[in-house]
């Protein structure tokens, strides 16, 4: 993948951080998973050798109900959660957690999984906020106030189907519309999830117009990987009843690996090397993917499918050859991406009696993995696919599932499931 989405996510904070505050970040966290959604931290990051024995809070803040993680930007914290009964993006203070202003996205949707609640994170590019419901509504507003600037609906403008929690529905018509848009080069990548030619949609980042629709497919809660394979900028995207791959240019399907599970419980977000894709699931294991091209035809084929390693709703990170994760058996993994064989296990660091075991993974400077159980607990290792080598462990927050944002040597999450929790902002003190 290149670089110019990194670089333009951390020059457009700066600008922004330059019109709101004194206070110019080293580095931002604008979206799910990092800068270049892969679990990093941004380029030029310091890296994490030690943890402190005490981990102290620099601020806590009410947190509504709600599910998805927060993002940095320009020196503010933006997050979701459940206002009022409304999903609502709210923008705080990244030096004290101040609440600056906040937006109102869509009503809740309530399922078994959980309270009434917003599940998508939040995306900060050239000064604007892209936001959506778990019923679909795609909302952009001003980074600076909140103020409306545009949205669209995946049921009304693409056709889409949202039912909830009824009869035999998969993936995102079940629980919601769980994975983050894409943003770059002033476009909005989004799983709009429609059967009828709009699984993917490409929309103007300024003015929410259509810039192309494509595919048929039901959106499951990965968010889409944008990536250069083979010579062609592509859209990648786990969707309920298979991987596929969407020239981002004008939306053409170029290839497409049928991967159907029950209720397409489909969450990681893929990790792409080269044109090697790795995607999984709790049913299908983690599987790699070569993608290759004769022509004009484009295939995908599994080189490798590991069931030891496979993913729940926890999305692994990769160092190099090296893939970091939460395995079958709530246990951590590490898998040699060329081959698919596992390198080294570790258990005891994560949960031991929910089905549902949550980790959240941080790589910090590239050498050093951060991984938020769903303990509260902070456990530093090194990025090492030769064995498991611990740096350092602190309790840092109650039972959460939360994906935590690292920048400038500070880590944002959320505390707590459901009745609230709070929004922490915590000095790692490097």
């Amino acid at each position: 993948m290149h670089l110019l989405p990194v670089l333009r996510a951390v020059v457009a904070g700066s600008m922004l951080g330059g019109a709101l505050t004194d206070r110019m970040p080293a580095a931002d966290w604008p979206q799910w998973r990092g800068p270049m959604r892969t679990g990093h931290t941004a380029v030029g990051e310091k890296p994490l050798t030690r943890l402190p024995d005490t981990v102290r809070p620099r601020w806590k803040v009410p947190a509504g109900d709600g599910y998805a993680s927060p993002v940095v930007a320009g020196g503010r914290v933006y997050v979701m959660d459940t206002q009022e009964t409304r999903e609502t993006l709210r923008a705080l203070d990244a030096a004290d957690g101040r609440e600056l202003w906040r937006a109102t996205v869509d009503a809740t949707f309530k399922d078994s999984q959980g309270p009434a609640a917003p599940r998508c994170t939040p995306v900060v590019v050239d000064g604007r906020v892209y936001a959506q419901s778990c019923r679909g509504e795609l909302l952009c507003v001003a980074a600076r106030d909140g103020s409306r600037l545009w949205s669209v609906n995946y049921d009304r403008d693409f056709g889409a189907v949202f039912v909830g929690e009824k009869g035999n529905a998969p993936g995102a018509t079940r629980h919601g519309n769980n994975g983050a848009p894409w943003v770059e080069e002033g476009r909005v990548w989004a799983s709009a999830g429609s059967t009828n030619g709009a699984a993917m949609v490409a929309l103007d980042a300024a003015t929410g117009a259509v810039r192309w629709k494509g595919g048929s497919e039901i959106a499951a809660y990965a968010a889409p990987m944008l990536a250069t394979i083979d010579g062609t900028r592509q859209v990648v995207n786990f969707m309920a009843d298979a991987m596929v791959g969407f020239d981002a240019a004008n939306g053409r399907v170029l290839w497409r690996h049928p991967m159907k599970t029950a209720f397409a419980r489909h969450v990681m977000t893929p990790l792409i090397q080269g044109n090697r894709v790795i995607v999984g699931s709790h049913q299908a294991g983690l599987i790699a993917l070569q993608v290759t091209r004769e022509g004009d035809q484009w295939k995908a084929v599994e080189s490798w499918n590991n069931r030891e390693a496979a993913p729940n709703f926890s999305s692994p990170v990769a160092v190099g050859e090296w893939i970091f994760g939460l395995g079958a058996q709530r246990d951590v993994v590490c898998v040699d991406g060329g081959t698919g064989k596992v390198r080294w296990t570790k258990t005891g660091w994560v949960s031991s009696s929910a089905d549902k075991a949550h980790a959240g993974f941080v790589v910090v400077g590239g050498s050093s993995v951060l991984m938020l159980t769903d303990a509260g607990e902070l456990i530093l290792f090194a990025a090492d696919g030769t064995e498991c080598r611990e740096l350092g462990r602190a309790q840092a927050c109650g039972v959460n599932w939360c994906n935590p944002a690292y920048a400038d040597g500070r880590l944002y999450l959320r505390d707590g499931l459901k009745n609230g929790g709070s929004w922490w902002c915590l000095d790692l003190g490097r």
